[in-house]
């Protein structure tokens, strides 16, 4: 059914993100450029990007409302429902996985009874599952509203929402200060970090990263062995100096370690290989 007009922001507010729009849109040749950072402004504003949000995007940079919402639903950084003050994202992908992200989402969701991207009822957390938070050195990972929180487990990230919840005071792995949702966004909308110290945090790679951007350089590493030797090969024995050898019984044979038989070389099968690989 049509929707009524969205509902206007009140008189200061509104005169306070005209001023900071016009800040935003100096920075950019063409206007509507700026319209992630003015989708970040609103959603600092009230902690989502609302129907009024969306209308004041679309009014400030001379777009319609289907314009606007075509990008606001399409970042999943854009919140279309009022959220918690901390967003809590707990990294589900293939690697945090296995090492335990699948588990911490679990307990999570029975901690705090919510489901994916549902808020307590106080307000104050927001879980959902994250595909990536690009830290793998570190996982699993867990980030509330951005800042990280490595190397987590489900005990440490439910007294994690517990002190986040309580009010108590917590400090991210590496990275600036926690602050509210609301002040991230605006952050993210291109607006300074006030807070002493904020800009000068930072958290360095990993150390799996570390060894392999000294392996890409070429640097040695002690006793270090990128991949294991072939059965029978001596230890100490150079890749050059690798000689072709027939699999044992337990050995897999891939279609890397020996030619198959495929279409091109065998016509009688022109499907496909002959054989089952390891047959």
């Amino acid at each position: 059914m049509p929707q009524l007009p969205a509902t206007p922001y009140p008189a200061e507010v509104r005169a306070r993100l005209d001023a900071d729009a016009k800040e935003v849109l100096a920075r950019y040749p063409d206007s509507r450029s700026a319209l992630l950072p003015l989708l970040h402004l609103v959603q600092s504003e009230e902690g989502y990007v609302s129907r009024t949000g969306m209308a004041f995007c679309a009014e400030a940079l001379d777009l319609t409302t289907a314009e606007v919402t075509a990008v606001a639903t399409f970042y999943s950084m854009y919140r279309r429902r009022p959220s918690g003050d901390y967003q809590v994202g707990v990294c589900t992908n293939t690697l945090c996985a296995v090492m335990g992200g699948d588990a911490i989402f679990d307990t999570l969701k029975e901690h705090l009874d919510l489901g994916n991207n549902e808020t307590t009822e106080d307000g104050k957390v927001t879980l959902e599952h994250i595909e990536c938070n690009a830290a793998c050195d570190f996982a699993p990972v867990v980030m509330v509203n951005w800042e990280f929180f490595d190397n987590q487990t489900p005990q440490s990230a439910t007294q994690l929402v517990d002190d986040l919840i309580a009010g108590r005071t917590v400090e991210p792995t590496r990275g600036a200060p926690l602050c509210s949702y609301k002040e991230t966004a605006r952050i993210l909308a291109g607006f300074p970090d006030e807070r002493p110290g904020a800009v000068e945090a930072t958290g360095g790679a990993g150390p799996a990263s570390l060894i392999g951007l000294k392996l890409a350089k070429g640097e040695a590493l002690p006793k270090a062995r990128v991949v294991s030797p072939r059965v029978g090969q001596p230890e100490d024995a150079k890749p050059e100096d690798a000689q072709p050898h027939d699999p044992s019984p337990t050995e897999h044979l891939s279609s890397h370690d020996a030619p198959q038989q495929t279409s091109a070389s065998d016509p009688e099968h022109p499907a496909g290989p002959a054989a089952e690989e390891g047959e």
